[in-house]
């Protein structure tokens, strides 16, 4: 700030945030998330996975399903009170199987809990979010999710989840 400005004044922290003027953060919803439902782990063997974090962190299994519209298998692990999501491709053409081919396994996405995924999408989309589904499908434990972009979110894969 030189000599003479005037510091910024903004209505809410969001509208500082996103360097958005009073009028236009009063004209975009702020998705607000209740916290990190999970963060989504790349992995070439699930049960080798499953085997590391246990003995290595105390993981218990939470839950294990395919989810077959994503092309994946899922465990999903408690360490502590939080949550890991391990997965594996079932298809070497799915989401997963193309990021361990170019990638290799690690850190995959970060999860954010909402209250509405499909009234979260609307509101992502509005502040110019780049989706990757423009509408909620089902996910693991019958939740709904949808991704956004990692360009969206400074490189980062975020997914959106909530209680069908």
């Amino acid at each position: 700030m030189g000599h003479g400005s005037a510091p910024i004044r903004c209505r809410s922290f969001h509208s500082c945030l996103h360097g958005a003027s009073e009028r236009q953060a009063a004209s975009i919803a702020v998705v607000v998330a209740s916290g990190i439902h999970h963060l989504g782990v790349a992995v070439e063997d699930i049960d080798d996975a499953l085997a590391t974090y246990g003995r290595l962190f105390g993981a218990i299994l939470e839950h294990r399903a395919t989810v077959d519209e994503q092309g994946v298998e899922a465990a999903a692990v408690l360490v502590g009170s939080s949550r890991i999501e391990l997965l594996s491709p079932t298809e070497g053409d799915s989401p997963v199987g193309r990021f361990l081919a170019t990638r290799g396994p690690g850190m995959h996405h970060v999860a954010y809990e909402v209250a509405d995924v499909g009234a979260a999408l609307d509101e992502l989309a509005a502040a110019g979010a780049q989706l990757i589904d423009e509408r909620p499908r089902t996910g693991l434990f019958g939740l709904e999710v949808a991704f956004v972009h990692p360009d969206a979110a400074h490189g980062v894969l975020s997914e959106v989840v909530s209680r069908a």
